[in-house]
């Protein structure tokens, strides 16, 4: 290799000789990498390292020496010929600035935004001076997009003047039809372009972002999704496998509160909970099947979130440290869910089988919640004042405004008219007392008792009527609990007290033996035996007493014939029937007797022909002779019946 020439030798042949004592014959590296792409170096030395000669003029003085033009030495050189004539749209054609720009539109009607950021393009024309506005089109944006000011001459200000590209700069707010548009940025292009005409450029300003636009672009919602839990895999899983759990909630100790019945589900697919209310028919409730919709039910939560409005947002992550799983719902255990406290008592053969299988619980049996009622509360009468009967007295404890106590309508209806008489004398001391007798008449329709006493004549004891119709409460009987005499206690010989005084049975008529033996059932042996027994008595002395009838008392003869006298006279008479039933009605107590003006009033309403002679001498030998000598009452021989 030719080495280079002494310095002051030219370059020519035979001026340059060879440098035997260089080895190195290299050239240097003029390609190297920078980020993965290729970049040409220029070499700083040649071959083997030597000095390479370059011109060390600088960059203005070159393009100086380019731009002279020579200068004849002798003289003016020859004028060049004008250039020729360019229009601005031949020379200008398809040249455009373009800048990047952006303005904010506010947005009244909405929550969730105030204002929104709207980036545009700004066009710039060079051959005419015209510009447009135009905003590239977003997808699913909602907003009218695309040419926004179509390409035209843009006012600049009130007296007509236009925008020139002289005005446009980066980092600038330029005002077009009352919108102010940011101009931030240019391509290369214009930058070039306004360089080279001695504009000088702003630094470029960073874009704008809208903020309802971004926000849009982050996910709904952030999980964090442990390692070992796989959400996907549970729903897959446990999809349609529900827990299903039997709660009460017992308000008893609240003003109007009351123990109620819920159904929890546990959904295994997304650990949520849902509470039922379990209604009964007729049980004065709307029937809204929720309390609960289903969610998750936080367990602890944060201490921040102890002012957490949880009535207008939901929990989330960041205020629960704990949530209900479905090892917290166990059978004997209570819960609290939204302020109430749950008692679960049950639960269904899958969840007890869930249990057992995954936690390995297997005693998970049902707990009896009802409630024992209190046994009712005796009611307890006040003592029985003595008057009228217990039954009508005790009405006064059962109402505010007393009803009378219910009757046997069916036993008033198949007993009516019915009576039982007996012949009765007083149990006492006085000697004066002996010798009364009395009639007693049990209605079967009422079981009420009358007492009648015949008057005797100057016994000094005036008859008549001793009790009204009464039930007769026996001696052993309680106030609470009153037992009132039957028919089956009245029997000859029986003791009857009645309200302190004794009367012991002596005689029955004859319907009271017939009663007796068709209800034989309702008597005891003993009462059977004492009927047995007098009628036996009667029937012995039936022969002596036919033999004697001639021996009769003469009063006695008397009234039976002064009574066949008065039969003889109605004998014949065609109302007989009504006169029964006359005297059957007035003839309240059934004792037999009537009064004599009474009698004279019901013969004379019947229009009943009747000696006044005859009636006041039968009632004179009736009084004289000793009482029950009859077994019929008076008023019947007299009607003939």
């Amino acid at each position: 290799m030719v080495s280079n020439p002494v310095h002051g030798l030219p370059l020519l042949p035979g001026t340059s000789f060879k440098d035997s004592t260089k080895t190195a014959f290299h050239r240097s590296q003029t390609l190297g990498y920078r980020n993965g792409y290729a970049i040409v170096r220029r070499p700083t030395v040649g071959i083997g390292g030597d000095r390479l000669q370059f011109n060390q003029l600088s960059q203005a003085v070159l393009d100086e020496l380019a731009s002279k033009a020579p200068v004849l030495t002798y003289g003016q050189p020859k004028q060049a010929p004008p250039a020729d004539f360019i229009p601005a749209h031949v020379a200008f054609d398809k040249k455009v600035l373009k800048f990047d720009a952006y303005f904010q539109e506010d947005v009244p009607m909405s929550t969730e935004e105030q204002y929104r950021i709207r980036q545009v393009n700004i066009y710039y024309y060079l051959e005419d001076d015209s510009m447009s506005v135009i905003e590239p089109v977003v997808e699913n944006s909602g907003i009218p997009q695309g040419k926004l000011i179509k390409r035209q001459r843009l006012a600049k200000n009130d007296r007509g003047d236009h925008y020139h590209w002289k005005d446009l700069n980066r980092g600038i707010n330029i005002t077009i039809y009352g919108k102010t548009f940011r101009v931030v940025d240019c391509d290369q292009f214009t930058q070039v372009f306004l360089e080279s005409q001695g504009i000088e450029l702003n630094p470029p300003e960073k874009m704008a972002l809208d903020p309802y636009t971004e926000l849009r672009k982050q996910p709904l919602r952030k999980y964090v999704t442990p390692s070992d839990f796989d959400q996907l895999k549970q729903f897959l899983t446990f999809d349609k496998q529900v827990l299903r759990f039997y709660a009460i909630w017992d308000d008893t100790d609240s003003m109007y509160g009351e123990c109620r019945t819920y159904i929890i589900h546990y959904y295994l697919m997304d650990d949520t909970v849902e509470i039922r209310e379990v209604h009964e028919r007729n049980d004065g409730r709307d029937p809204f099947p929720l309390l609960m919709n289903r969610q998750r039910m936080p367990k602890v939560l944060v201490e921040n979130a102890k002012n957490f409005p949880q009535c207008v947002l939901e929990i989330s992550d960041q205020e629960v440290l704990e949530w209900y799983t479905a090892k917290d719902f166990i059978v004997g255990k209570s819960l609290t869910v939204l302020g109430r406290t749950f008692f679960i008592y049950d639960c269904d053969p899958f969840t007890r089988r869930y249990y057992k299988e995954k936690f390995g619980i297997t005693d998970l049996p049902r707990i009896d919640v009802n409630k024992q009622e209190p046994p009712p509360v005796k009611q307890e009468l006040p003592p029985y004042n003595g008057f009228g009967l217990v039954e009508d007295s005790a009405q006064n404890c059962f109402a505010l405004i007393p009803k009378a106590p219910k009757k046997d309508v069916i036993k008033m209806l198949v007993n009516d008219n019915k009576v039982l008489r007996y012949l009765a004398a007083l149990e006492s001391p006085i000697p004066e007392d002996k010798d009364r007798r009395f009639v007693f008449s049990y209605f079967l329709a009422t079981d009420m008792i009358s007492i009648f006493e015949p008057p005797v004549r100057n016994s000094g004891i005036i008859g008549g009527k001793y009790l009204g119709r009464t039930k007769v409460v026996k001696p052993y009987s309680t106030v609470d609990n009153p037992i009132y005499y039957g028919p089956s206690d009245f029997f000859i010989g029986a003791v009857i007290e009645v309200f302190g005084h004794r009367f012991i049975i002596l005689d029955t008529d004859e319907y009271v033996l017939k009663y007796m033996e068709s209800n034989a059932a309702q008597y005891s042996p003993e009462a059977l035996a004492s009927v047995q027994k007098h009628v036996r008595k009667l029937e012995a002395p039936a022969s002596e007493s036919e033999s004697k009838q001639t021996e009769k008392d003469p009063g006695v003869q008397e009234l039976e014939a002064l009574i066949d006298t008065v039969q003889n006279q109605l004998k014949d008479h065609s109302c007989k029937d009504n006169i029964r039933e006359a005297f059957q009605i007035y003839d309240k107590e059934a004792s037999g007797y009537v009064d004599r003006d009474m009698f004279f009033k019901i013969c004379e309403s019947l229009n009943v022909p009747v000696d006044d002679s005859l009636v006041k001498e039968v009632t004179c030998k009736r009084l004289l002779l000793p009482a029950f000598t009859f077994s019929n009452p008076v008023w019947i021989p007299l009607c003939g019946l």
